[in-house]
């Protein structure tokens, strides 16, 4: 299977402190990889590399043929990287169906300013588009409410709409069941397991085994900003470098 997104000898260090060391990826097109680690790994910080937030030191990240270095966070969504966050963002003031309209103007137009939207016209296809990604995450029957009002679990399903509409190739979650209840965390993994069968590739960042363990197809795992082990998920829990990683394996 072809790989979809390439990361080579990356590096970055903040001050004093190397937060990525030497990092290499391969992510097959089609799957789910997860990336797992202590806290401090460097998790984040290597999403961020991929998004345009942060600039690698060195190294290169090559999506689809694509550089992501030195080009800007929407450029990169425009090319087809969507990144959910660990603190879902919505526009909570706005119903939900406004929410999933505006990312979809956005990928049309090739820009995102909320400050526009108050000028923006509906248009039957964008809002026919936006209600069958509310429907296809269970949504739709509150598309006419506030987004602030939702629950968390509701929140990160808008948050995941807002990303598909946008039709991305990558989907990159940052801790995607954060802060849930055990049944809202069931839901989105059968939600991301929907997500998946559609061929969209996934990079999950989880803390949760059994989000981790329910979801990937492989599984990457960082210590001290430097790939530890990388391979399927059965073979990683019995890893002793990710054993001793996790203090004894507690959290697999």
């Amino acid at each position: 299977m072809a790989s979809i997104l390439t990361v080579q000898n990356v590096n970055k260090r903040f001050g004093g402190l190397k937060a990525l060391d030497n990092v290499n990826l391969e992510i097959e097109a089609g799957t789910v990889h997860a990336i797992i680690g202590p806290n401090g790994a460097g998790k984040s910080t290597l999403l961020n590399c991929f998004i345009g937030r942060l600039e690698p030191d060195t190294g290169t990240v090559i999506f689809d043929g694509v550089s992501l270095l030195g080009i800007k966070p929407h450029e990169i969504n425009q090319v087809g990287v969507s990144r959910v966050f660990q603190t879902p963002e919505v526009f909570g003031n706005l119903t939900l169906r406004d929410n999933v309209m505006i990312p979809a103007f956005a990928k049309r137009d090739g820009s995102f300013r909320i400050n526009a939207w108050k000028g923006v016209k509906r248009e039957t296809d964008i809002e026919a588009k936006a209600m069958a990604m509310l429907e296809n995450v269970g949504l739709a029957r509150k598309a006419d409410e506030i987004a602030g009002q939702l629950s968390r679990g509701d929140k990160r399903r808008l948050e995941l709409a807002m990303c598909l509409v946008q039709e991305p190739k990558l989907l990159l979650l940052d801790e995607p069941t954060a802060g849930m209840a055990r049944a809202e965390t069931n839901t989105t993994i059968d939600l991301l397991k929907k997500i998946a069968e559609t061929g969209i590739t996934m990079v999950v960042i989880e803390h949760d085994m059994h989000v981790v363990f329910s979801l990937a197809d492989r599984i990457s795992v960082l210590a001290q900003g430097t790939v530890i082990a990388e391979d399927l998920p059965e073979r990683i829990k019995g890893n002793p470098k990710v054993q001793e990683a996790y203090l004894g394996g507690a959290h697999l």
